[in-house]
């Protein structure tokens, strides 16, 4: 196989997802054998960087959860733009059934999250971790399936997990913030507001938008508010329209440059960072204690049962209608594929728990694996079955042949 058929592979949604595995499963591997002092020292190494009385200094986890990941937010939300703009969140019509159902993904989960824990403060406080769906990793397992997962049925999955991942933005914003810095703050909204005025004017060149999205990452940094919003924010301010003589708009070549670099280095490395669990000394009463048990539970059960109970509900008040050629066991199958919360979640976890100690820290990330596994396999399964050619269609296909 030729390097360019090598790297295509990598870069596709299959690709992609058994990369994000890969690096899991290393991940839990170094924190189980007697790699476990060399990956912890890795993740521990400190980077700094100062100019002048500007001083970060910080480990390398860190670098990687509040640096890199604001590269994959801002890929996020160039998506999400983008999907606004011209794809298939442009027409209200076709928003509504992914977007009731994208709300039912992240309310169900959380409930039975705190069904779990709402009577201790500090586990109290994941309620959202089981609230997200993994892009990458759901279509991923719906590329093992190929061209047999009607087309409408993959848009509709799409559009869920877009909604679901701004819907995760929000709550991020909304609710894990630290102590608040008002002169960086104020920073930021300067920042923020130069970023928009560079749209305004006209201004193309990405050179101008890098530098002051760096000054806006650096102020949204030492705020409190969590450094990957400045990804969001700069992909907002980033000009979409194409201009005579242009190939595409700068928001486009963003997002083109930066896919490989989500794909093969940022999302890998953060599952790295994030998915080492230590197995060692973990009774029973660690792996199905209330916050693993809740998060697990919450993407296994709570995802399949808000999206189809709220899908089945808005088909039957016929106030939408399924996605074209699908039926309602496919339906439950995508359903229960969004379960799959791996990546958001993680980060989610790393925000909710920060200060809690290493125990919640172990058995959060045990609750996540558990539930994305479960929901990934089964999802597999459902959609294997249900969406086989029918008998006629192979019969077809070996006469043609």
């Amino acid at each position: 196989m030729s390097q360019e058929k090598i790297t295509r592979f990598l870069l596709s949604e299959l690709g992609g997802g058994l990369l994000l595995i890969g690096a899991a499963i290393l991940a839990i591997i170094f924190a189980n054998t007697a790699l476990v002092e060399a990956y912890q020292w890795i993740l521990s190494v400190p980077v700094q960087v100062r100019v002048n009385t500007i001083d970060i200094n910080k480990p390398l986890l860190l670098w990687i959860n509040d640096g890199l990941m604001a590269l994959f937010f801002l890929s996020v939300g160039l998506e999400i733009k983008k999907e606004f703009l011209s794809g298939h969140l442009r027409q209200a019509s076709q928003v509504v059934l992914p977007a009731a159902a994208a709300l039912a993904g992240i309310a169900i989960p959380a409930l039975i999250y705190l069904l779990f824990n709402h009577s201790d403060p500090v586990a109290r406080h994941g309620w959202a971790i089981p609230s997200a769906t993994d892009i990458a990793f759901a279509l991923g397992v719906l590329a093992l399936l190929g061209d047999r997962v009607p087309p409408a049925l993959k848009i509709f999955v799409l559009t869920l997990a877009v909604l679901d991942d701004l819907g995760a933005v929000v709550i991020i914003a909304l609710f894990y913030t630290a102590e608040l810095s008002l002169r960086s703050l104020y920073l930021a909204s300067m920042f923020t507001a130069l970023l928009f005025i560079l749209n305004r004017l006209g201004y193309r060149r990405l050179g101008f938008y890098l530098i002051a999205g760096l000054l806006l990452w650096v102020s949204v940094l030492k705020s409190g508010v969590h450094a990957t919003l400045a990804g969001i924010v700069i992909a907002i301010a980033l000009p979409t329209d194409v201009r005579e003589g242009e190939k595409q708009s700068p928001a486009d070549l963003v997002l083109e440059n930066l896919h490989p670099w989500i794909v093969l280095l940022i999302l890998p490395a953060f599952a790295f960072a994030n998915a080492g669990v230590s197995l060692a000394g973990l009774s029973p009463q660690d792996i199905f204690g209330p916050v693993p048990l809740g998060i697990a539970l919450g993407l296994f059960l709570g995802k399949q049962l808000g999206i189809f109970a709220i899908v089945w509900l808005l088909v039957k008040l016929q106030l939408a209608k399924l996605p074209a050629q699908t039926n309602w066991l496919q339906m439950y199958g995508a359903a229960v594929l969004c379960g799959i919360g791996f990546t958001m979640s993680l980060f989610i976890s790393s925000l909710a728990f920060a200060h809690s100690g290493a125990s919640v820290a172990l058995t959060d990330r045990l609750g996540i694996l558990m539930g994305s596994l479960l929901s990934a396999v089964l999802g597999y399964l459902i959609l294997n079955k249900a969406c086989k050619p029918a008998a006629h269609n192979l019969a077809k296909t070996a006469k043609s042949t």
